[in-house]
C-alpha cells in the first residue's frame, strides 16, 4: 500500500512536467484531415487573418474554406492582431482534446506541421493535402479565444 502511494505521488508530479513541455510528435503524419503537402503540388492559396475585434471577439478572416479531397492548399496565415494567435487544423473531437490540454499547459509549444502559432505581426504557412472528405475544424488554442470566437470549418468535399 505504501508502494501504491508513493508511486501515484510521484506519477502525479511527472504529469504538469510532461504536459507542459514540447508538443512534438503528438501526431503521425496521416491524419483524418489529411497530411503534410508539398508546395510544388498546391492548387490553391488561401490568406487568412487572425485578430481581435473591438468588442472583444477573436476571430479568422475567413472562418470557412471549401476544399476538394485530394487538393494540396498553401494556408498563408497573418496575426494581424495584438496578442499570440494560433491556427490548428484537425477533426473537432482533436480540437477540443487539444483545447482541454492547452488550458491545464498554456505554455505547451507546439510542433506539429497541421498547426501554427504566431506572435502578433507576423505571418507563416501551412501546407496540407486534404486526403479526406468531411468537415474539419480550425481553430486558436490559446486559452481563451476559441471560448471568444476564434474557430471555423473546413469542408472537404469528393473528387
Amino acid at each position: 500500500m505504501k508502494t501504491a502511494i508513493i508511486a501515484l505521488f510521484l506519477a502525479a508530479l511527472a504529469s504538469p512536467a510532461l504536459g507542459s513541455g514540447s508538443h512534438a510528435g503528438g501526431h503521425s503524419d496521416t491524419m483524418a484531415v489529411g497530411e503534410p503537402g508539398a508546395k510544388a503540388q498546391a492548387t490553391q492559396t488561401i490568406r487568412v487573418t487572425m485578430k481581435e475585434t473591438d468588442d472583444g471577439r477573436m476571430i479568422f478572416t475567413p472562418d470557412h474554406f471549401n476544399v476538394r479531397q485530394g487538393q494540396t492548399i498553401v494556408f498563408s496565415i497573418r496575426n494581424a492582431g495584438k496578442l499570440d494567435h494560433e491556427f490548428v487544423l484537425d477533426q473537432e473531437d482533436k480540437v477540443m482534446e487539444h483545447k482541454a490540454m492547452m488550458e491545464k499547459f498554456p505554455d505547451m509549444e507546439h510542433d506539429d506541421p497541421n498547426a501554427i502559432r504566431l506572435a502578433a505581426g507576423t505571418s507563416g504557412e501551412i501546407i496540407w493535402k486534404f486526403t479526406n472528405d468531411g468537415t474539419f475544424t480550425i481553430a486558436c488554442l490559446v486559452p481563451g479565444h476559441y471560448d471568444a470566437g476564434m474557430h471555423g470549418n473546413v469542408t472537404v468535399s469528393r473528387k
